[in-house]
Formats: C-alpha cells, structure tokens, sequence
C-alpha cells in the first residue's frame, strides 16, 4: 500500500513491509556483511516487516526505533537511532559489534554519492533525508564493510513509498561499492 502524505520523513511511525519485488536482492549485500549463506537462504524466503517508532526524546533530540521481523514472527533486530550525527556501538544479533551515526540532511552537498541522492519525492528533499552511516568490527565477521544508507520516500509505479538507498563498501568486493534499493510499502500505524 503506498504511503500517506503524513508519513514522511519528519514522521516515520507506522509498519513497513519489505517489497521484494521493488526492491534489489539483498543476497549480495549480506554475504559482504559476513552473513552466512544459511541465514542468506532464511532472509529470501520471509518477508521482513519494520515497526517504526518515530519520537523526540526528553532531551529534544529526534529518534526513529525500528523493531524487525521476520514472516512467522521471527525476531529480525532492532535499531534505535538518534538523529545527532554522534557515534554509537552496538551488539546487533546478526552482524556482531557496530558503530554508526544518524542525521538528518536537507542539503545533499552533504552526501558524496550520487546513488544516494536521487529519485526522492519533493516533500523528502524538503524534509530532508534520514542519513545512516554504519560499520562492523572486522574482528567481529570475516569482512571489514560500511554502510551509508539514506532513507526517504519516492514515487514507484506511481504510489509513494518508502525506500532506503545503501552504498556498501566491504573488503569482500574489490571492484567499487555495492549500491542496494530496498522498497517497503506502508501497512498501516503501529
């Protein structure tokens, strides 16, 4: 379903439920990330679904709470990102020790890739999209990657909705970064 006008990215709080059809594989992108093949063959097979919690926190400082799961009910992780660009580590359960920083961009001059900063709706660019940048502990995986993400809204077939655009750059892949389009439609308020 696409989504509404008053889900943006200034209010992110609603279900999203992966469109595998949409987005580009992510087989790639998770065996560079030192998934195993196993729980590669496990992810193309369910659907992941994000219950998005977007908020200010007591201090004043924007924060967007992801719960995944998987089809079935499989827990997929979590993520609670604060949008002030400070660096925090983490134990994720699939990827081990990572650090990664959040904010949010109204000038795309801030982002370097080209890949990152385009196809957005005229309310994102005006909005401003939500900016991740992420990395393992190479001590962690067989693989030393980073990730930049950003996150918005675009116009697909004609209905709006939610996507995250991912450049990877991993020790696994010598040729030049991969870049992933991942596409969610909208399922309604958490």
């Amino acid at each position: 379903m696409a989504a509404p006008s008053e889900v943006n990215t200034k209010n992110l709080s609603g279900v999203f439920v992966s469109d595998k059809q949409l987005s580009d594989s992510t087989d790639e992108l998770l065996r560079l990330q030192g998934m195993p093949w196993f729980k590669r063959r496990a992810v193309s097979v369910f659907t992941l679904t994000l219950f998005v919690r977007h908020y200010t926190n007591d201090t004043g400082v924007e924060c967007i709470d992801i719960d995944q799961k998987l089809s079935g009910g499989i827990p997929g992780g979590s993520d609670n990102n604060v949008l002030d660009f400070q660096e925090r580590q983490y134990d994720d359960d699939i990827f081990g020790v990572l650090t990664s920083k959040v904010r949010r961009v109204t000038d795309l001059g801030e982002i370097e890739d080209d890949f990152l900063k385009t196809g957005w709706t005229e309310d994102t660019l005006a909005d401003g999209l939500v900016h991740v940048m992420a990395w393992n502990d190479p001590n962690t995986s067989g693989y030393k990657w980073k990730a930049e993400h950003t996150w918005g809204f675009e116009l697909i077939d004609g209905q709006r909705r939610h996507v995250r655009r991912l450049v990877l750059n991993s020790s696994g892949k010598k040729d030049g970064p991969l870049r992933v389009r991942l596409v969610y439609n909208y399922s309604g308020k958490n």
